[in-house]
């Protein structure tokens, strides 16, 4: 009982923290290894865009579709 409790209070601070926003952070705004989601329409019904910072040099932002987090 107490482990399930612990991994649900876990579970929802995670969630609770993930920021989403309505459109991509422009050049520069989203430091190296920051990840943020972006409801912005342009992945599959149900799914939502994570964007993973890179360093602005070599190595570029991650851009990919992932279930969209129950809250």
């Amino acid at each position: 009982m107490k482990k399930t409790l612990v991994a649900l209070m876990c579970l929802g601070f995670l969630a609770g923290c993930q920021t989403v926003l309505k459109s991509e952070p422009g050049k520069g705004q989203l430091p190296f290894g920051k990840q943020v989601l972006v409801d912005d329409g342009s992945c599959p019904s149900g799914q939502i865009k994570q964007i993973t910072g890179g360093n602005g040099a070599d190595i570029p932002r991650k851009r990919e579709c992932i279930a969209t987090p129950q809250q």
